[in-house]
């Protein structure tokens, strides 16, 4: 059982999948710095600076006027945070058009690589014998001797 096991994880789809499970980690955390450290604030600025994940509406329990969602939540109330969803929308909106981008790019550079491939080098022009006229001019002077 413990051979089968090895062979298993020793598998190439197997490694396949726990490499890309790994670089998929890493690449969401660069993704998430470039939304929030990058982006964000750029859309913040265009908006006025309104940060969205402060809207909510008390449905039960005693909140002060002006409270931060985290505090209503840590005080017991329920709240329906709709600017937080609105968030999460805009940064899934963002980060699916970072990936669009550049999941594009790379399909440009395999076009590329793959147009390289296809192009056969230039043959080598082969010399071009008599055309059927020159042979039969060259018939012709030879039987004329």
């Amino acid at each position: 059982m413990l051979q089968e096991f090895r062979d298993f994880i020793a598998k190439g789809n197997v490694m396949d999948m726990a490499v890309g499970i790994i670089i998929g980690a890493a690449f969401t955390a660069i993704v998430k710095s470039m939304v929030g450290d990058l982006i964000n604030p750029f859309v913040g600025l265009f908006m006025g600076g309104v940060d969205f994940t402060n809207l909510y509406v008390v449905l039960a329990g005693d909140v002060a006027d002006g409270t931060s969602l985290s505090a209503a939540r840590e005080a017991g109330a329920a709240v329906f945070a709709y600017g937080a969803f609105i968030m999460a929308v805009i940064n899934f909106l963002i980060i699916a058009f970072v990936v669009f981008m550049l999941v594009r790019y790379v399909n440009k550079v395999k076009e590329a690589a793959a147009k390289e491939q296809e192009e056969p080098a230039p043959a080598a022009e082969e010399p071009a014998g008599p055309s059927e006229l020159d042979v039969l001019l060259e018939i012709r002077d030879s039987l004329k001797k």
